[in-house]
């Protein structure tokens, strides 16, 4: 459990406004905080069943507002992944790479069956 003083510094680094304390960043931000503890707690005591259901919880919980957040703000919810380091963040920047492999060397199947074509048309 998160003390008042952990939860205002994090409420503060991730607000998107002055008086903000809810939007799905810091509500994020804070299940994460808090998911690491338990992990370190259950590192410790391997057989505490009840903070493990805990965990289980914040971390769906956290699920459903990433997929929210992406949905709604493709560009915060990378920044903010990115921020928190999370797991997601890499896939997404190794999805991007991927991506960029694919656009640069990337000829469509289309395009061959084309170029095929029109060179069998000029040797007639």
């Amino acid at each position: 459990m998160l003390d008042k003083k952990a939860k205002e510094r994090i409420i503060k680094k991730f607000r998107t406004h002055e008086t903000d304390t809810g939007s799905p960043q810091v509500q994020i931000a804070i299940l994460t905080e808090e998911i690491k503890e338990l992990t370190e707690h259950l590192k410790k005591h391997k057989h505490d069943f009840s903070s493990r259901r805990g965990l289980l919880k914040k971390v769906g919980e956290r699920r459903k507002l990433l997929k929210y957040l992406q949905k709604e703000s493709a560009e915060q919810f990378k920044d903010l992944a990115e921020k928190l380091k999370l797991k997601i963040a890499q896939k997404l920047q190794e999805e991007e790479e991927e991506e960029k492999k694919k656009e640069k060397k990337y000829i469509s199947p289309e395009d061959e069956i084309v170029e095929i074509k029109d060179d069998a048309a000029e040797e007639k």
